[in-house]
């Protein structure tokens, strides 16, 4: 597993994206046009940063290994490493990357045949924290250890080390020449971070030797001490550190889980933590509070608070807990008073917090990661590309990104691409290759495919798309109405227009889907979705009773009709025996059907506390599918099991996760979008392709481009590759994610980073105006 692909895995589990993904550059500087959104960090001259202080960062968690190149290196993993060690590009505010003077005079290729050479002239005072300069035995070391013909060496992946001849010194000691077995286009994605020689040098140092400490770095900062305990990594100013001083004295990465966040940065433990939208109006709503403008101490009517815990209390339920209270019955007033206490302490808990949480501000950007609809090929409906693409075209891929962005206050346009973001180079929207919103498409392509309206089932009643064995709760949260999991639910199954129940009449039919359509708006009035919540059961009794009403009245009208035509005048003739009742043909009704199958998807989105905007777009995606006709289950599952028991092991037919952007799409693309290959077992080796759809084509166009160096040539293939992907139509792009962070106000050069990197060594906090400029 590569360490892109790790921070890969992060996104999809938590949400988290390593800073800084590297990649190439070159001419073109127009190429890609802008970026959707800048950075938002507060940027600041470093005369106007004070020398000195601490930050104190949030992370999700301390890292396991140092070692980045390891499989279990995480996002915390490459933010020490970005802080800590060389790294020879960086990426701009438009993801785009340049050569760092800090480490390097130039970088070059500078013979193309009878093979490439790429020369790197470092810089003379770059040195190691030991004192020895920087040079071609740590570049040796890195490529024998990561080119993957030592079997001791336990890396996670040899992308473009492999194709390395040889690495020798230059003219000087400061410079390194790497010669190439085969072209590489993407050799600025090399040797950034450079581990020392002392790490990479023999397999025992490389395993085990970086796990837990680094003894030699080159950085702005250097490592200091790790404690699990109270969940720290310290970061120091690095004395030896030869380029412009780091402002800060020390850089603590404190591990705190991201729902814990608002109370952390109230509770002084952090001052800068991503957080999700939730956290974000909350500091909203604490500074609008400080401001006045919601009222003496936002209160809300007759003085209640205006959010929070106690907000949603009524003025009846407060009687009646008083009441209770109280009361005569001393076991329920005891059990009452415990819990008005735990709702005292609750609402003082959270009015102290939002008191703080007065003192931060959020900066606001667009994640170098893209939110994508995927939709598993590997069998079922949408293993048929008409399908894939039917689906794809039922999507308002704008009213999605405004639904995410628009309340954020950041631009809210569609992604076009699968391989690059708006302002980097390899970017264009290739989305005509698969076409726009065009319902007629949609409805004509699942005609082609098959699937009618109405159609006659033959599958027994409840029957799920997919296995019989697919999990639908992999029951590690709590199910049921209030729980944050309310389980499965299927779209299109709720209104008895699918045929499940035997077709009453007009009549009764009409009722149904009434009673449906004001169960539906009764639980949008009580804040619970009607697509992610169970139908309430009084709409579904009254559905059954109406249908059995409408069938009784068509069974005494045929009576009747019988009566008036004399053939029941004569008492003396027996009624005849009613023939035998033949079971009722079950149909499709409204919805899609093909050979006795409803046509069903099974839609697994994460059930975790981060997660609202996924479920929020996933409800909005199975809304506009059932319009087209197609059923939707929506599973909710736990984070922790969201990607390893579904995504990765294919249990699911749409999903959406995210994928970061790669700046080097030709290297790292390619195995998202590789077409799986059988193994001797009958299995799939899919590589990180988990839509499990793909092409010769496209593999042809990503290797061409990798062996590419003319870069603008090698950009146009990786182009021509993702139109390809859009027509086959195996994920969607929809909206770069939301990168929201919470600071304290005085932090600069620091918060949403969007597509650059961070300077570390220019993060600060800003002088305190003179008295001439207070008087001022």
């Amino acid at each position: 597993m590569s360490q892109r692909r790790r921070r890969s895995l992060a996104l999809l589990t938590s949400g988290v994206l390593a800073l800084p993904l590297l990649t190439g550059c070159g001419a073109g500087d127009d190429e890609g046009g802008p970026a959707a959104a800048g950075q938002d960090i507060a940027t600041t001259t470093r005369d106007k940063v004070a020398d000195g202080g601490v930050l104190r960062w949030a992370v999700d968690s301390l890292p396991d290994t140092l070692n980045a190149f390891q499989a279990d290196a995480d996002a915390t993993t490459s933010r020490i490493a970005g802080a800590v060690l060389p790294q020879l590009f960086v990426l701009d505010a438009k993801g785009r990357p340049v050569a760092n003077p800090d480490y390097l005079e130039k970088a070059e290729v500078i013979e193309r045949e009878p093979k490439q050479v790429v020369l790197y002239k470092l810089n003379q005072q770059a040195v190691w924290s030991d004192g020895r300069e920087i040079g071609a035995p740590d570049f040796v070391a890195q490529w024998r250890a990561l080119n993957g013909k030592d079997s001791a060496y336990w890396t996670a992946r040899n992308a473009g080390y492999e194709r390395i001849e040889k690495i020798e010194k230059g003219k000087t000691d400061l410079e390194v020449r790497v010669t190439f077995a085969k072209p590489y286009a993407d050799w600025r994605s090399l040797f950034s971070p450079l581990y020392p020689k002392q790490v990479t040098g023999t397999p025992d140092a490389f395993n085990e030797g970086a796990r837990g400490t680094l003894k030699v770095t080159a950085g702005p900062f250097a490592l200091g001490a790790i404690d699990k305990k109270t969940g720290t990594a310290a970061l120091t100013r690095n004395p030896r550190w030869w380029g412009k001083q780091a402002k800060l004295d020390t850089l603590v990465l404190t591990a705190v889980p991201r729902a814990e966040r608002p109370a952390a940065l109230a509770a002084g433990k952090v001052d800068l933590a991503e957080i999700d939208r939730s956290g974000a109006e909350r500091i909203a709503l604490a500074r609008r509070d400080a401001a006045g403008k919601a009222g003496k101490g936002g209160a809300g009517a007759g003085g209640a608070p205006a959010h929070g815990p106690g907000a949603a209390v009524t003025p009846a339920q407060a009687t009646l807990s008083w009441a209770n209270a109280f009361g005569t019955d001393e076991e329920k007033a005891a059990q009452e008073k415990e819990t008005r206490t735990k709702h005292t302490e609750a609402v003082k808990r959270y009015a102290d917090e939002q008191a703080a949480l007065r003192g931060f501000t959020v900066r606001k950007s667009l994640e170098p990661a893209y939110t994508q609809l995927a939709m598993n090929g590997a069998s079922g409906p949408l293993a048929d590309e008409r399908v894939r693409r039917a689906v794809a075209r039922a999507l308002d891929r704008q009213a999605l990104a405004d639904l995410v962005l628009k309340p954020l206050g950041l631009p809210a346009k569609p992604v076009g691409s699968h391989v690059a973001l708006a302002g980097q180079q390899a970017y264009a929207d290739n989305s005509d290759a698969l076409g726009g919103q065009d319902a007629k498409a949609a409805q004509a392509l699942l005609a082609d495919a098959g699937w009618r309206r109405g159609g006659k089932l033959t599958e027994p009643a409840g029957a799920k798309a997919g296995p019989e064995s697919a999990p639908q709760d992999d029951g590690k949260t709590p199910a049921g109405p209030g729980t944050g999991n309310d389980g499965l639910y299927i779209v299109g199954e709720d209104d008895g227009a699918n045929g499940e129940a035997a077709e009453a009449g007009a009549e009764a039919g009409a009722d149904t889907r009434a009673a449906g359509d004001a169960a539906a708006a009764d639980g949008e009035r009580d804040g619970v979705s009607p697509v992610l919540a169970p139908a309430p059961f009084g709409a579904q009794q009254k559905a059954s009773l109406l249908a059995q009403a409408a069938a009784a009245r068509t069974a005494d009208d045929g009576k009747r009709s019988a009566a008036r035509d004399g053939d029941a005048a004569d008492p003396a003739k027996g009624s005849p025996a009613p023939a035998p009742a033949k079971p009722a043909a079950r149909t499709s009704g409204n919805m899609l059907a093909k050979d006795g199958k409803a046509l069903t998807l099974r839609f697994v989105l994460p059930a975790g506390p981060g997660s609202e905007s996924l479920r929020t777009v996933g409800e909005r995606i199975s809304q506009t599918l059932r319009k087209l006709g197609v059923n939707t289950e929506t599973i909710k599952v736990a984070d922790d099991g969201f990607f390893k028991d579904h995504i990765a092991s294919g249990q699911y037919d749409l999903a959406l996760y995210s994928w970061p952007a790669t700046a080097f799409p030709a290297t790292d693309a390619r195995p998202i979008f590789a077409k799986p290959e059988p193994a001797a077992d009958g299995s799939l080796l899919v590589e990180q392709n988990y839509t499990r759809v793909g092409t010769d084509h496209i593999d042809q166009l990503f290797d061409q481009a990798v062996g590419e160096l003319d870069e603008a040539q090698s950009r146009e293939l990786v182009r021509k590759a993702d139109a390809r992907i859009w027509a086959a139509a195996g994920s969607i792009p929809l909206f770069q994610r939301p990168e929201l962070v919470a600071v304290r106000p005085s932090l600069v050069n620091a918060g949403a980073f969007g597509l650059g990197a961070p300077r570390y060594q220019d993060i600060g906090w800003k002088k305190a105006p003179k008295a001439k400029e207070k008087k001022k």
